[in-house]
């Protein structure tokens, strides 16, 4: 027959159970997308060339 779990042991559970589920979603909030790779500096001339042409329009 199962036999009645303590109050503390109940409390502790679920102090335990709160802490697992706050570390998930700090580890689940900081796994974002990578940076993209930098292009190095001819791709962003040509960026800047874009932009200023959208300016002159």
């Amino acid at each position: 027959m199962l036999e009645r779990t303590s109050t503390t042991e109940r409390y502790a559970r679920g102090a335990i159970a709160a802490v697992v589920a706050v570390a998930a979603l700090v580890l689940a909030a900081n796994a974002g997308p990578a940076r993209a790779v930098d292009d190095g500096p001819h791709r962003q001339a040509e960026q800047v060339q874009q932009v200023d042409q959208g300016r002159r329009s």
